[in-house]
């Protein structure tokens, strides 16, 4: 194991993609085992002393920069442990990149579907985070797919969780070793993704609350994964459209065909594993990089998995669908290859990076959207986005999974005024989907930038609830300190 304490050598863990400034700590650990890092939290734990776990950096809400303590490194638990093709199977440890994992199930015919903007994540860190992404349409987030998890607690305690083992009893409680907790009384929002504190479900799982808990209940050093049988074949389309009005009755239509109580099988009818969205000004961004990039109102980027005998036939589906709604055929883009596939998913995750890249030597931080909203209250969220930006004057796009109704709006503020101008159109749009019975992170997490805005769609007393399961594991608040929560809760 690796210990550091020179500034040099701990600088480049004092940042995640958040750019959030001010992190600090007084020793980097790179350890390579659990029972190093449990030794770690054990003497952490004795002294009261801050511990914040460092992945591969790429959350967006500062949960990986630590405001003093220790530093845990899980750089080296990296191993892709087993891969069983028949039982579908992954056992892997939380430094593991998620390109890789993906790459090598693909290489035995399988499929591991959780695909978030940043490929190059690590595993660990999106257990963490419960992390999606564009597929998450038809497939859900990473929790679909944890069967298992090995856990090092505060206290240095090792723990295995195993999926249906640890589960609430009609009184609400769960009792794992010598720790007993009470399950939330708050019920989630009605949408598709959310990752807005604690889950909570009756009854509860004990895996579920360490899946998305951002490195605030416990250390995660394994983990097992169920994959999928890798599908045949792709058809994916990238369609613009004319009008927004028709662009949105495609969606709404391509959504209500696709939504299947066996959303893990492969359709003989339009069923999308994703429903991007661009709107125009996102067109106009992304046309820097892709210039055939035709003028629209907004684009479409969907996928549907096929197999040999129903290409055919989904093909002629799909371009009925987009007829019905009066697609610009003639200038959108469809792929049957897989490297016309890629080319397209290269254009979807262009626009996140080619935003960063812009903006990241402006002196100021994105600020950057991620809310959900009900189904029937999508379109409402969507005119307000435009009302409150369009007439700013700010740089802004908006994009993303409109099959979820959970789409990014980025605003790129230029001076002091437009930072704060941009601020105050954020806060109105948090204030709008907590309104509409949304929530206010669907896929990034809560962090320490977002602290405030979890605790007005809570309210006080479910973060005492989740409070309550904070101290429970972790006594002394020595984890994630900042993270979710303010410190006066714990």
């Amino acid at each position: 194991m690796q210990v550091k304490t020179q500034l040099e050598d701990i600088q480049n863990y004092l940042t995640d993609s958040s750019n959030m400034p001010g992190g600090n700590a007084e020793r980097l650990f790179i350890p390579e085992s659990a029972d190093e890092i449990a030794a770690i939290l054990k003497d952490a734990n004795e002294q009261g002393i801050a511990v914040t776990i460092s992945g591969a950096r790429t959350g967006t809400v500062g949960g990986a920069i630590p405001f003093g303590g220790y530093v845990v490194s899980l750089e080296r638990l990296n191993k892709i442990k087993s891969i069983d093709k028949g039982a579908k199977v992954a056992i892997v440890e939380p430094g593991v990149i998620l390109g890789d994992l993906q790459k090598a199930v693909e290489a035995v015919e399988l499929f591991y579907p959780p695909d978030p903007t940043e490929w190059s994540c690590q595993i660990g860190g999106t257990v963490a985070t419960n992390a999606s992404g564009a597929r998450s349409f038809k497939y859900g987030a990473t929790r679909e797919y944890v069967q298992r998890l090995e856990v090092v607690l505060a206290s240095g305690d090792i723990v295995n969780i195993r999926r249906g083992e640890y589960v609430s009893s009609d009184d609400g409680f769960i009792a794992i070793g010598e720790t007993s907790i009470k399950a939330p009384t708050y019920e989630r929002p009605n949408v598709r993704k959310n990752v807005s504190g604690y889950f909570n479900a009756r009854p509860l799982d004990a895996i579920d609350l360490f899946i998305g808990s951002e490195g605030t209940l416990g250390v995660i050093t394994e983990i097992e994964l169920s994959l999928l049988a890798k599908a045949e074949g792709f058809f994916s389309g990238i369609v613009f459209f004319a009008n927004s009005d028709d662009l949105l009755g495609f969606v709404d239509e391509a959504r209500d065909l696709s939504i299947s109580d066996h959303k893990f099988e492969i359709s003989n009818s339009i069923g999308a594993t994703l429903i991007e969205y661009f709107a125009s000004n996102s067109l106009k961004f992304i046309s820097e990089k892709f210039p055939e990039t035709p003028d629209a109102a907004g684009a479409i980027f969907f996928e549907q998995e096929t197999t040999a005998e129903s290409e055919d036939a989904l093909l002629e589906q799909w371009n009925a669908l987009l007829e019905k709604h009066n697609a610009d055929l003639e200038n959108s883009w469809f792929a049957t290859n897989a490297q016309d596939h890629e080319k397209m998913r290269a254009f979807r995750h262009a626009l996140p990076l080619t935003a960063n890249e812009r903006y990241s030597r402006s002196g100021f931080r994105k600020i950057s959207s991620d809310m959900a909203v009900p189904v029937s209250e999508f379109s409402s969220l969507l005119k307000f986005y435009e009302d409150q930006c369009g007439p700013s004057g700010i740089d802004h796009v908006i994009f993303g999974h409109i099959g979820d109704c959970h789409l990014h709006l980025n605003l790129f503020p230029k001076t002091i005024e437009e930072n704060e101008r941009a601020r105050h159109i954020y806060g109105r749009c948090i204030a709008h989907a907590i309104m509409l019975g949304g929530c206010v992170s669907a896929e990034h997490g809560i962090g320490k930038l977002k602290r405030k805005y979890l605790a007005a769609m809570m309210g006080e007393r479910y973060l005492n609830e989740m409070a309550e399961i904070k101290r429970a594991f972790d006594p002394k608040g020595i984890l994630g300190r900042g993270n979710m929560f303010d410190e006066s809760y714990l």
